[in-house]
């Protein structure tokens, strides 16, 4: 005879057991949906227009960057030319808004409308620098043909200017649907009144009416998730992440979207900022926490305009589960491309077990296999990195490998983070930035046309770029186990119609590849467990 604890045991096995079938069937039902979903990244500008030359995305930052002798702004205006030869044709901004403090990177945003033009928060210019310097790289971004990329941080504000008095109700910081207290007065800091910008481009000063909800009661002096009691709404949006019950509230002072001063605010700025800085799209930030019905039309609306049918638009949905995503991308409707956070931790958790882990199922559960017209595959970006909220850092042991799987491949729209790249006290290593400068040329000059992949040893992988009327294309190598025997691990691979021709290293000329009559040749690996071969008399 079962026990009451048993049988509460086996109600809770059930209902696991239900709800995991119900997510399986949704997520199905969504991959059957998507069919009518159009990809969002072939309507979009990503390189400069009419050019054939595969398009890279650049995140010209990293967590703490500085530069010893130069604002950030003048930096990537000296950086410009090096950059474009590099292949790059867009350019990720770090979010170039007034924070809460001078030292402050734009996502803890202040004033949306303050580039670096007025003396608030201690200082008139941002951590990047004046607003005139952000114009003067932005201008010599374009004259290299590469566009600017706006990191729009709509989720929040803090550093409010006064605190105000108002009613609010205490929430479960793991079900924010569940009240943990009756409604009760509180004091926040959420009167935002702009005082050194005096209402130059836009007049709206914020109140508590303006948010959904803080984490701080300065009556109580009590930490918390509160839930604003507003006089227009009085609870958090629908339309957000069913996370934690109701992931409206992420940090700081939670932004209504609903509310009708904050939208024409906040769509007046998305226009403005694009004819200011002349970017040419947009990063969403934190797009899980935000009403979705307004962010399509943030979108939809500084679309539609002339000269920007072709806006580039990413958003950041932090999750690794593909199940989580895809609902997300059938609500936008090919409005908004993704970043690729299940492939991002393929790489770190491949990173992490090394040898042992199975290179044929690195792209399981992405984002760029299920919708490549969807995915903007990245390594690894700000958040992270070792130390941050989402540290998931791909070491060095797999970093080459994971630019090699989007650099040079035909699916997806890659972003090379600045860390990997420069040399900088946080992150940086001087061979994967050696190795990936060459996967940088080697994707703008020669990874072009169909792809055929050999991924049939579970340490040892290969694929084929055929190339097109006017790129030879190449062949790609690349191993987690450095310990194979590079005269013995082979991947045998046919390269088409270059039949008895001789392929050699891009890393190392001396290292050549006979091709067979009928197109076949044995390609190894290298020390470095990338290796990229081209026919030879290809420059």
């Amino acid at each position: 005879m079962q026990t009451a604890g048993q049988l509460i045991d086996v109600m809770h096995s059930v209902r696991f057991s239900m709800s995991h079938i119900y997510r399986q069937l949704r997520y199905w039902l969504d991959c059957l949906l998507l069919k009518w979903v159009p990809p969002s990244l072939p309507a979009m500008q990503l390189g400069l227009h009419g050019s054939s030359q595969n398009p890279t995305m650049l995140q010209f930052f990293t967590w703490d960057a500085r530069h010893p002798d130069m604002s950030w702004w003048k930096h990537l205006a000296k950086e410009a030319p090096h950059l474009a030869v590099l292949g790059f044709t867009q350019i990720w901004l770090p979010p170039p808004n007034k924070a809460m403090e001078q030292t402050g990177r734009g996502y803890d945003a202040y004033d949306l409308w303050d580039l670096g033009e007025f003396d608030q928060k201690g200082s008139v210019a941002t951590r990047w620098g004046t607003k005139e310097d952000l114009l003067r790289a932005c201008n010599a971004a374009r004259q290299c043909n590469m566009n600017v990329i706006i990191d729009a941080v709509l989720n929040h504000k803090l550093g409010a200017d006064r605190a105000e008095a108002f009613r609010a109700v205490r929430v479960d910081p793991l079900n924010r649907l569940r009240d943990i207290e009756n409604e009760r007065p509180i004091k926040g800091w959420t009167a935002f009144d702009f005082p050194g910008r005096l209402e130059k481009y836009s007049s709206m000063r914020w109140n508590f009416n303006h948010f959904t909800g803080l984490d701080w009661d300065e009556l109580a002096q009590t930490k918390g998730i509160f839930r604003i009691s507003s006089e227009i709404h009085k609870g958090w949006s629908r339309w957000v992440d069913t996370e934690n019950g109701n992931y409206d509230y992420l940090l700081g002072i939670d932004i209504d979207h609903r509310h009708p001063e904050v939208r024409d605010d906040l769509f007046s700025w998305g226009s403005w900022i694009l004819d200011t800085t002349g970017a040419s799209g947009f990063r969403l930030d934190a797009i899980k926490h935000m009403d979705r019905r307004f962010l399509l039309e943030f979108i939809k609306r500084t679309r539609n305009h002339p000269g920007r049918k072709r806006l580039f638009a990413v958003s950041e949905y932090w999750s690794a589960n593909l199940q989580s995503i895809t609902p997300y991308i059938r609500a936008f409707h090919g409005q908004t491309s993704f970043f690729d956070v299940p492939l991002h931790e393929n790489f770190h958790r491949a990173s992490e077990a090394g040898a042992s882990y199975d290179l044929r199922t690195i792209f399981e559960g992405s984002l760029v296999k299920l919708r490549p017209g969807d995915a903007v595959t990245f390594v690894d970006n700000h958040d992270t990195q070792i130390g941050q909220s989402l540290e998931s850092w791909v070491d060095t042991n797999f970093k080459a490998q994971a630019y090699a799987l989007i650099l040079l491949r035909c699916h997806g729209y890659p972003c090379v983070f600045y860390g990997d790249l420069y040399p900088n006290d946080e992150c940086f290593d001087e061979g994967t930035s050696r190795i990936l400068k060459k996967l940088l040329l080697a994707r703008k000059s020669f990874a072009y046309g169909p792809m055929v992949d050999y991924f049939e040893h579970r340490n040892c992988i290969g694929f084929v770029r055929m190339g097109d009327s006017d790129h030879a294309g190449c062949v790609v190598v690349l191993s987690n186990d450095p310990m194979l025997d590079l005269t013995t691990s082979k991947v045998r691979m046919n390269v088409g119609l270059h039949q008895g021709s001789t392929f050699h290293s891009l890393f190392d000329d001396t290292r050549t590849v006979a091709i067979d009559h009928e197109g076949w040749g044995a390609f190894p690996s290298s020390e470095d467990c990338v290796e990229v071969w081209i026919k030879t008399g290809e420059h």
